[in-house]
């Protein structure tokens, strides 16, 4: 949106300008600037460094390293005009300051005062008393770091990059500032963030925890999945070799070939039960044939199957469900894995022969 200027009561547009054109330089002006003010691009801000570069084998500098309220890092990279790839590189500095220390924090604030004429021993008590703490709290700092964008353009793939990061769970956040002269010679300067939105912040804030504890969840069920495999796989090999030679993985199925194309022995796992089960590749005529065996099959099972034959699908499976699933107590996965192991030898034992006699 213009700028305009209230004028011998009419409104009158402010001219959009450069900064270069205004002659101000990118680090000797408008980082001195912001730095001096750092509220111009957050009131919960805190400049711990100025040109900060605290690592070994690299010369790459963080423009201003600041601390919010809330004892997160916030990386804040500034461009003049074009920004660039100025995502990439601020992205690459957050990883870098991710580790750092309460203790290194008052040192490189140490550093940042003494080189601005201030007294270097206070920086503990400024970062304390900005914090509101009484004592350092090591486990609460620096549990976070955010990322601020600031400068006069943005193009199209800069914020693509940059909303896409946002809904990966990372706090990056632009901020547009654009010079404009009105007509007396003065100058202003509009700061308006881009992203997100101020008066969407909120509600996209509500989504991304929302989506970050979906994909934390999601995480933990891969891992749990994970898990659970790996015990059963190694547990079955020491009773049967059908499933011997598979891996463990994230999937919610263990598929073992019988030695008759389009058949197949799988474990099924789900959050609060697990299955063994035949599978039956669009062969409607063998499971047909099987079900016609109904009775005598489930007697010489010991138990009752679920027969599945679903509209539109290329297979159908025979199944024994029994309780207990990957979100079951760790301390109940051996008695479950022995069921679906002992399942299996059963299932093998009373399908497979028929399977294979079958022309």
């Amino acid at each position: 949106m213009p700028v305009y200027e209230l004028l011998d009561g009419r409104l009158a547009p402010a001219n959009q300008t450069l900064f270069q054109i205004e002659g101000l330089k990118e680090r000797q002006d408008i980082q001195r600037m912001l730095r001096e003010q750092i509220a111009v691009l957050g009131d919960d801000l805190l400049v711990l460094a100025e040109e900060y570069g605290g690592w070994v084998d690299s010369n790459r500098r963080i423009d201003l390293l600041c601390l919010d309220s809330e004892a997160n890092l916030v990386v804040v990279e500034l461009k003049r005009d074009d920004a660039g790839h100025m995502e990439l590189q601020a992205l690459r500095y957050a990883a870098m300051v991710a580790r750092m220390t309460f203790a290194e924090a008052v040192a490189a604030h140490a550093e940042f005062r003494r080189h601005n004429g201030v007294d270097g021993d206070g920086a503990e008590a400024a970062i304390l008393a900005f914090l509101r703490w009484e004592e350092a709290t090591e486990e609460s700092f620096a549990q976070s770091v955010r990322i601020v964008l600031a400068s006069a353009d943005f193009g199209k793939e800069l914020t693509t990059a940059v909303l896409w990061l946002r809904d990966q769970g990372i706090d990056i956040t632009c901020i547009r500032l654009s010079p404009c002269k009105l007509s007396d010679g003065r100058l202003l300067l509009d700061v308006q963030q881009i992203i997100p939105l101020p008066e969407a912040a909120a509600f996209q804030t509500q989504i991304g925890l929302k989506r970050q504890a979906e994909r934390m969840d999601r995480i933990e069920r891969h891992d749990l999945r994970y898990r659970f495999w790996e015990l059963l796989l190694d547990r079955a090999k020491t009773r049967t070799s059908l499933h011997a030679n598979l891996s463990p993985s994230k999937d919610t199925w263990k598929s073992a070939g019988i030695g008759k194309r389009g058949f197949q022995l799988n474990y099924g796992l789900r959050q609060h039960d697990c299955s063994v089960y035949l599978w039956i590749a669009d062969n409607k005529a063998a499971y047909n044939a099987l079900l016609s065996e109904r009775e005598a099959i489930e007697t010489q099972f010991g138990a009752a199957f679920i027969w599945f034959e679903a509209d539109g699908q290329k297979g159908c499976s025979i199944a024994y469900n029994m309780e207990g699933g990957y979100r079951s107590p760790p301390e109940e996965f051996e008695q479950i894995q022995d069921r679906m192991i002992d399942a299996m030898i059963r299932l093998e034992k009373v399908l497979v022969p028929r399977v294979l006699a079958m022309k």
